[in-house]
């Protein structure tokens, strides 16, 4: 249920003990085409210039309103630790994503400092563990109760899995498989279990796609309890999607996009229109300084939604009366995008429906350069699926959580096996697997986060809070918004403890 009324929003608030935190004072402070020609880029905060509109418009949101009008809410926005969380977009996303786990750290500053460490040091190894975790949903969606019958075994899985190569000629000869089982004692006890070599001798072909991928599954090997924690995330995720009509290609498709498709979770409404506008909003999603200029100011581009041509004019010269005047290179480079600017006249309305729904997309503005093409295609060609998600927010959520958690474990296990993290850091990971892989998405920003001190002691001491407002997409929303500390400070909210 969506907070409808400054009544609601006090109480909710106050039962949750929301209040001033100060700083500390000791010293530890079919293919798209713009899919297939994209390369994503970083985007900083010089990339995207908020639009003159765009802070005035979040001002003017019911939910901005009763943030403002609410008396604990505007001590907690008071306080310096609150106004650095703020400032970073990325960062609130994440926590509002997963408050208990972040609270829970950040009243630790040292293990904060030291999973923003192991996240640095793994981060080289992502598109590595995107691929595996990728190739793992589809193994797990495949071969679901052989694959489990495997995982029920971790070392035997583990060892199965770093010469992958060598057990495709088990495929369809099971018999050989469990013959050859002796000469290894890991091997040997999972022959020895009944219930799992019935589910493999029944699907025996599944040793011929662990051969397939076998150079990215020796990846995941390394380390045993990431490895078994990430099959269990899969088949959790390949549950949830499966029962909602997701195809197996667009499995593994999620399984490169975990913390995109996390943060869409936790907004049922835009995933909702995406699935509706997939086109479209696939051509946009080619150039994400655009679309982050575009989510963060819906209502000023919803005037382009009865004419698609306008917006190519006044994209290609980026005029200054128009809101493509901060952002002119992103939208020229759009408006000489033939295939993009060719799916925007063909469904002009996104424009509307980005409007329409201005509060869901600005709280995803500041991951915009993370909804890449090949995800959103992936979400449209499975439209419906996704429609009967948006509408179930419990499985929503739950699949989102374990598609992360995949993200997170797969991680782990590539950066163990490469000898990135040690003992001390695949431990930690293990330990906060959301926030380890939200860390590893964006670790600079997380890291300038670890060594502010007020900013933890903000979110250690109201964890509560975090989880009251992150259950409602529209405050959620709100906070994850790139204009939201500008109109804060527009608003006087964080001037002054006091008021």
């Amino acid at each position: 249920m969506i907070l409808t009324s400054a009544a609601v929003i006090a109480v909710g608030l106050g039962a949750y003990g929301l209040g001033r935190v100060y700083p500390p004072t000791g010293p530890s402070a079919g293919t798209v085409a713009p899919a297939d020609r994209y390369v994503s880029s970083q985007l900083t905060d010089a990339d995207v210039t908020l639009g003159d509109t765009a802070v005035p418009q979040l001002m003017q949101t019911d939910a901005f309103e009763l943030f403002v009008h609410d008396p604990a809410f505007r001590a907690l926005a008071g306080s310096p630790g609150f106004r650095a969380l703020a400032g970073n977009p990325q960062v609130m996303a994440a926590l509002l994503a997963n408050p208990r786990s972040f609270a829970d750290l950040a009243g630790h500053p040292d293990a904060f400092a030291g999973l923003v460490k192991a996240a640095q040091d793994a981060g080289s190894l992502g598109h590595q563990s995107h691929e595996a975790s990728a190739a793992l949903l589809g193994l797990v969606a495949g071969h679901t109760a052989a694959m489990q019958g495997l995982a029920s075994h971790p070392e035997a899985l583990s060892a199965i899995l770093s010469d992958a190569s060598a057990f495709g000629r088990y495929a369809n000869n099971a018999k050989a498989f469990t013959d050859a089982a002796g000469s290894n004692a890991a091997l040997k006890q999972l022959a020895g279990d009944k219930s799992a070599m019935s589910a493999i001798l029944a699907d025996s072909s599944i040793f011929a796609d662990l051969s397939a991928n076998a150079g990215l599954f020796k990846g995941l090997s390394g380390q045993q309890q990431a490895l078994s924690a990430a099959v269990d995330s899969a088949v959790s995720a390949v549950h949830q999607f499966q029962v909602a009509g997701v195809s197996n290609a667009g499995l593994q498709v999620l399984g490169r996009n975990g913390l995109a498709f996390e943060q869409l979770a936790g907004q049922p409404k835009a995933l909702s229109a995406i699935s509706g506008h997939w086109q479209a909003f696939a051509g946009l999603a080619g150039h994400p300084a655009a679309l982050q200029a575009i989510l963060s100011e819906g209502h000023a581009f919803g005037k382009y939604a009865n004419d698609a041509h306008a917006f190519q004019l006044e994209a290609a010269k980026a005029a200054a009366d128009s809101p493509m005047a901060h952002n002119a290179q992103a939208f020229q480079q759009l408006a000489s995008d033939k295939a993009a600017m060719s799916a925007l006249q063909a469904d002009p309305q996104v424009f509307a429906v980005i409007g329409n729904n201005a509060s869901a997309f600005g709280g995803l503005a500041g991951n915009a350069n993370k909804l890449n093409p090949q995800l959103i295609a992936a979400i449209g060609r499975n439209a419906s699926a996704f429609q009967n998600l948006a509408n179930n927010a419990n499985q929503l959520s739950s699949a989102g959580h374990a598609l992360q958690s995949l993200d997170a474990h797969s991680l782990v296990a590539s950066a163990a096996a490469s000898g990135i993290l040690n003992a001390g850091g695949a431990k930690a990971a293990l330990g906060n697997p959301q926030a380890f892989a939200a860390m590893s998405a964006n670790p600079s920003a997380f890291a300038g986060i670890s060594q502010n001190a007020a900013a933890l002691a903000t979110l250690a001491a109201n964890q509560k809070a975090f989880a009251a407002l992150s259950a409602q997409p529209n405050l959620a929303a709100l906070l994850a918004n790139p204009s939201f500390s500008a109109a804060l400070n527009q608003a006087g909210v964080s001037q002054s403890h006091a008021d």
